[in-house]
């Protein structure tokens, strides 16, 4: 069966074990705004991660998508030709948004820059519970050398940490690329539902920019807020990358704003084209590719939209949380193979 077509089997049967429906097989006429998006910025991701898909049904379409793409028709007419639109798992799907921070910092501790973010420990393994985000905040890494960073503000380290990667801008002008580099292996909680459950919040006034205020304006019961999250993130440096690149995803691939997707890969293989019909204030209609994923990133129907980098892909991302349709797009032979009834 191919060990792509086995996972992906494996995780239809699971999403389908407790459903009436386990997956769809759709045609593209299906797909709402599937002949307004210009799907040339989606082949062009793709084709950025395709050589690391080494499955057997995809190798011919990576060769023929480097040919692809010189007008918008021609990139619709490739997905159209070498692709089955699937749903799997049951709507409504529910989108959130990340995006890479740039923040400022120092590689030196001073009263600006008082606030660590750390280098993984070596002793930390994969799996492995290490101390909680209370211990670290209090200490527990300190006097180390660990520290990769000081920043200005301990609501941004958090947030930091929550997003997965950033721009540090240091005082002499450079800036410094971090990414996620493992977890304390404590479970992600949170924080906008804690806040629901102490009564500061409802459920739609909570969002990243509203943390944010919040712990700011409530400094003491703020920190004790984000650490109700025992989550904690390390990261490492990453190599120079060009400033138009975005940060580098779970493919070891810069990712694209408005293009790239973080997935629960249980259950939609990275690198896989994915249509998304996102609703909300701001709906979106358009071929993204599964390239990242996130701790908080559990489920057939669940993405994390890549909306860029700075302040203004930020205060986009942080208002997101909206239900919609996630179909992936699968070769055509591996489409039918999970689900011949479609």
């Amino acid at each position: 069966m191919g060990a792509a077509r086995a996972f992906l089997l494996a995780a239809i049967l699971a999403v389908g074990a407790a459903m009436s429906a386990q997956a769809q097989i759709l045609s593209f006429h299906d797909l709402d705004g599937w002949e307004e998006d210009d799907q040339r910025a989606a082949l062009k991701v793709f084709q950025d991660s395709c050589d690391l898909l080494k499955e057997p049904e995809w190798g011919p379409i990576c060769k023929f998508a480097t040919q692809a793409g010189a007008s918008p028709a021609s990139a619709r007419q490739f997905f159209e030709l070498f692709f089955r639109p699937l749903v799997i798992g049951t709507p409504p799907a529910l989108f959130t948004g990340y995006y890479e921070p740039e923040l400022h910092g120092s590689l030196t501790r001073s009263p600006r820059y008082a606030w660590p973010i750390y280098g993984r420990p070596p002793e930390l393994r994969d799996g492995m519970q290490f101390h909680s985000r209370a211990a670290i905040e209090g200490g527990a890494l300190r006097g180390r050398g660990l520290e990769l960073a000081w920043l200005e503000d301990p609501v941004e380290v958090f947030f930091l940490q929550i997003q997965g990667s950033g721009r540090i801008r240091l005082p002499d002008g450079r800036v410094m690329r971090v990414g996620y580099a493992g977890k304390n292996g404590h479970p992600y909680r949170s924080v906008g539902q804690e806040m629901i459950r102490r009564g500061t919040h409802t459920p739609d006034q909570v969002s990243a920019q509203a943390i944010r205020s919040w712990v700011r304006s409530n400094p003491g019961t703020g920190m004790d807020l984000l650490d109700t999250n025992p989550s904690y993130v390390f990261f490492r440096r990453l190599p120079d990358l060009a400033p138009e690149k975005g940060p580098i995803g779970a493919m070891g691939r810069s990712i694209t704003g408005m293009r790239s997707l973080a997935v629960d890969p249980a259950h939609n293989p990275l690198g896989a084209p994915i249509w998304i019909e996102k609703t909300g204030r701001a709906p979106l209609h358009r071929l993204m590719v599964a390239q990242d994923t996130g701790g908080a990133i559990k489920g057939a129907q669940r993405a994390d939209i890549f909306y860029g980098t700075g302040d203004a892909a930020g205060d986009a991302a942080g208002a997101v949380k909206d239900g919609g349709r996630m179909v992936v797009l699968l070769p055509i032979d591996l489409a039918y193979a999970l689900y011949p009834e479609g």
